[in-house]
């Protein structure tokens, strides 16, 4: 199984030779912020919260990479330098404020750095994922993200979202299944949706291309340690098996003979 690991332009590329037809992403996979940007402004506890990143997420498409034997893109900074899950004219691309954290090194971006950032983060992002796409028969695209258990003071009882755009084929086949897969509270389009904007992966890099698609959302408190992360990844990988066999296609992209 090919576990080649690669860094590329502020892109990590892990099994880029997997054999599986599945292209796992983790947009909020870190929550280093390079020397140059000075800590944003931010204290120490802000820059590991989940404003900085998704805790627990990247874990968790290590595990599902490794059971699927599936190509994974994971981003190396910051979401608050840039989140790649969002367009460079978004404001929240580079938030001044997220949740109750002020982000004091985003406020007044020139659009000078604004393009700067762009080219340095999301390009190559963007870049990459049409690599790996291409280089795929028929590929499947998962993107996934944890979430808050409590956000602006308001608990969230969903334990794990099925997110879709207006693609709605690989979410309603995890979701018709979901009773036989997990035991764990599971919604549609929780706690966010496309209203969002946190659909901008998939409606960019899979549904005008017609690629099964899907964007997965667990609560972090459910994958907060190494172990639990490995058991959330087996957990999703059975599940996509199982959802992608009621669509007649093998993780792999074959069609499914069982």
């Amino acid at each position: 199984m090919p576990n080649a690991q690669r860094d590329q332009n502020n892109v990590k590329i892990t099994r880029d030779a997997a054999g599986s037809s599945l292209v796992l992403v983790c947009e909020h996979a870190s929550s280093h912020i390079p020397k140059e940007f000075k800590d944003l402004g931010l204290v120490p506890d802000a820059r590991q919260s989940h404003v900085a990143w998704d805790p627990g997420a990247a874990g968790v498409a290590q595990g599902m990479s490794s059971c699927l034997d599936a190509v994974l893109l994971e981003t190396t900074v910051s979401r608050l330098v840039y989140d790649c899950n969002r367009p460079p004219n978004a404001p929240d691309a580079m938030p001044d404020k997220s949740e109750m954290h002020v982000v004091p090194g985003n406020i007044g971006l020139s659009e000078t750095e604004r393009a700067r950032r762009t080219k340095l983060f999301y390009e190559p992002f963007a870049m990459a994922l049409r690599q790996c796409l291409t280089d795929k028969t028929s590929p499947v695209l998962i993107t996934i993200h944890s979430f808050t258990p409590i956000y602006n003071g308001t608990p969230r009882e969903v334990e794990i979202g099925v997110l879709h755009d207006s693609d709605v084929r690989l979410a309603d086949a995890m979701l018709s299944v979901a009773s036989e897969c997990v035991s764990a509270k599971v919604e549609r389009n929780a706690p966010y949706g496309p209203s969002d904007g946190v659909t901008h992966t998939l409606r960019t890099h899979a549904i005008p291309y017609g690629h099964l698609n899907v964007m997965i959302e667990v609560r972090n408190d459910l994958i907060s340690t190494p172990k639990r992360q490995m058991e959330m990844a087996e957990t999703l990988s059975v599940w996509l098996r199982v959802a992608l066999q009621s669509l007649g296609l093998t993780a792999e992209g074959a069609p499914c003979t069982v």
